[in-house]
């Protein structure tokens, strides 16, 4: 059998990630592969660290780029982290928060389950009951955007609960770096992971990772080996933070952190609080066409997030006909919605590069002929 080369059709993606990739991040992609010890290999790490750091707003040494998807950035912090019989107090309000806790229950870990709503952000009222009630608690682990939901939590106000009790906080950001306000080193997050495919409008399969000097001490402290080989971090520091001699972990993908780095060096170039408004921006017009054709929002407009927009289906729409005409028709992806949701909600996606008005329009015109048919 002779197969043909793969060519797909090119779509508009406004679903909950992944985003569109920036044309100068493609291009990077096919930019000549060199070793992942290549002298000039090296450099780029450093200039990705960099550029890491101010999107995350810390100065936090240990900055990297862990080498697989979001998900493994959580599990990075949770294996590195947690150790058997330690209490985590885990916020729930939403899909991601539930991975959270499963986590946090496969490392040995005692997860004390703060719930709330879906749709709603995290309660800091609850989480500091939670903290008072157990004080022999080690970790606050939270969503800070909940992309199964589009709500948006208090990172600053729980983060500060944490401080005051003397914990640890681990943070999802996957949704939120590049997309909305998130001051690390400000609000003093501990451990903090993202993905490229989300705001940063870069490819899947890399997941930025930060860790407190705090964070740092606990991992190097820990009286149990670390129970993942190809996550810990002790032995991944060697290579990402060993200077011009680096020492050899894994074989890093080479050419995706090439385009990591021009979509951080892009980000910076636009400005990061530039970002955030154009997010917000957009928002604001997605938001209008939104109300005009008759959709409500699930998510309270205090708590909304501009880049994750989940909305109502209207009763007597079908949820996967709109989906598959929007796909089929106009080469337009939006999210269908997850657990509670499922059936329920639309999740439209305005991330990184698809932040834009000719996407939002295109979006607006085409689920208005989706539901009128």
């Amino acid at each position: 059998m002779t197969v043909a080369a793969f060519n797909p059709i090119a779509r508009t993606l406004m679903g909950p990630g992944p985003s569109d990739v920036h044309p100068q991040v493609l291009q990077a992609l096919a930019k000549p592969t060199i070793g992942h010890l290549d002298p000039q290999f090296v450099a780029m790490m450093d200039e990705v660290k960099s550029l890491l750091q101010y999107a995350f707003q810390t100065q936090n040494p240990f900055t990297i780029a862990v080498s697989a998807p979001g998900s493994a950035g959580m599990e990075t912090c949770f294996v590195n982290l947690v150790e058997p019989g330690e209490k985590v107090i885990v916020c729930r309000n939403g899909v991601f928060g539930e991975r959270m806790r499963q986590n946090v229950v496969r490392v040995g870990g005692e997860a004390i389950v703060v719930d709330d709503p879906w749709g709603q952000p995290v309660s800091v009222d609850k989480v500091a009951a939670a903290l008072a009630a157990n004080p022999d608690a080690k970790f606050v682990a939270f969503v800070h955007a909940e992309t199964s939901t589009g709500a948006l939590s208090d990172a600053k106000a729980i983060c500060a609960l944490a401080q005051q009790h003397g914990v640890l906080s681990i943070v999802d950001a996957v949704t939120s770096l590049g997309g909305v306000e998130l001051r690390v080193d400000e609000w003093g997050i501990d451990a903090i992971y993202s993905g490229s495919q989300k705001c940063l409008s870069c490819v899947p399969g890399l997941s930025p990772v930060s860790f407190s000097p705090k964070a740092v001490a606990k991992l190097e402290a820990r009286q149990t080996p670390v129970p993942s080989w190809f996550l810990d971090q002790t032995l991944v520091m060697g290579y990402w933070a060993g200077g011009a001699k680096r020492s050899y972990h894994h074989t890093a993908p080479v050419n995706s952190l090439y385009a990591l780095h021009e979509s951080l060096r892009l980000l910076q170039n636009e400005g990061l609080e530039n970002a955030w408004a154009r997010h917000r921006a957009m928002h604001e017009q997605l938001k209008a066409g939104l109300i005009e054709l008759g959709l409500e929002f699930v998510v309270e407009e205090a708590y909304r997030l501009p880049q994750l927009n989940t909305v109502v289906i209207p009763a007597g729409v079908d949820d996967a006909e709109v989906r598959s005409m929007l796909l089929n028709r106009f080469n337009l992806e939006i999210g269908a919605g997850l657990g509670d949701f499922a059936g329920k909600a639309w999740r439209i996606g305005l991330m990184g590069h698809a932040a834009r008005e000719e996407n939002v329009l295109l979006c607006l015109a085409a689920l208005k002929v989706a539901m009128g048919r």
